[in-house]
């Protein structure tokens, strides 16, 4: 047994001889993650600059970082569904949804915001607001809640601007899937293969008793089984995150106005109304009827 130091017989790790200490011209941890521009792209507008401002930046920054990640692994599931890359998909999917979690825990965080202290900040957003989200709205895009008249928002940011007219007119998550369906053998209605991808998502009748046979077959292959799960998962996940948004809004500042000019409390709630994918959960109602 080598003798110990002084040092580590107070506690304090030795550094080892191994581990680099000198960087020059060298590839860091804080260069890999741009931690320069990371760390100093929070700049409260409050004036004198209030305490709690930092946390509901860091807060929404590090959720866009998230929603980054999310639109990335969707756009990837989307491509390997049409690659017949189910296994893979699914993967991505399986990201996405441990991903929510984080994000729908997250507002935990703010939850500790109390509403005389973002009162005191509240003024020095202006108009921003989460509504204006562009890596929110495009998710929504690829999972189907399509609404073409959400462009002018972002008329002013043309990279946004960009980036929704692409996602509008391309086919969703669910198309994706519904065309790996059809090629696996099942009756997709032609009219579900064949619509207007730029519309928003409807319950379509016609798609339950395919759905039917999927969830009821013993012969269904596992992965579109599984697969018609995830979605669902997803689905509630991101009704979760959306009713924790609402009641963290509604703790916070009761039912004001947003500061975009929504109803605030009010529109959040109309958003529970949306889904992705209702005939997933409509098929619920058939299967051993």
């Amino acid at each position: 047994m080598s003798p110990t130091t002084p040092a580590e017989a107070e506690g304090v790790r030795k550094i080892e001889d191994s581990v680099r200490t000198d960087f020059h011209g060298a590839m860091t941890y804080g260069r890999y993650l741009a931690l320069d521009q990371l760390l100093h792209a929070q700049h409260p507008q409050s004036q004198p600059e209030h305490h709690d401002e930092l946390l509901f930046i860091v807060q929404h920054q590090t959720s866009e970082l998230w929603l980054k990640l999310v639109l990335h692994e969707l756009l990837e599931a989307r491509r390997l569904m049409d690659a017949d890359d189910l296994g893979k998909a699914l993967k991505c999917l399986a990201r996405v949804k441990a991903i929510q979690r984080t994000l729908t825990e997250q507002w935990s965080v703010l939850g500790t915001l109390t509403p005389r202290e973002y009162a005191q900040f509240r003024g020095s957003l202006g108009n921003s607001s989460g509504f204006q989200s562009y890596q929110y709205r495009a998710i929504e895009f690829v999972l189907g809640n399509k609404h073409r008249g959400m462009l002018k928002v972002f008329t002013s940011e043309p990279e946004a601007h960009a980036l929704l007219s692409r996602v509008l007119e391309e086919p969703t998550v669910y198309d994706a899937f519904l065309r790996l369906i059809a090629r696996s053998g099942y009756d997709i209605p032609e009219a579900v293969l064949n619509r207007d991808v730029s519309e928003p998502w409807t319950l379509h009748e016609d798609l339950v008793p395919v759905f039917q046979r999927i969830y009821e077959e013993d012969s269904t292959p596992w992965g579109l089984y599984e697969a018609c799960e995830s979605l669902v998962d997803l689905e509630d996940n991101f009704q979760a995150w959306r009713f924790r948004h609402l009641r963290t809004v509604q703790r916070t500042i009761g039912f004001k106005r947003g500061t975009g000019g929504s109803s605030g409390v009010d529109f959040l709630k109309r958003a529970l109304d949306l889904t992705f994918f209702p005939e997933l959960y409509a098929v619920r109602t058939e299967i051993g009827a």
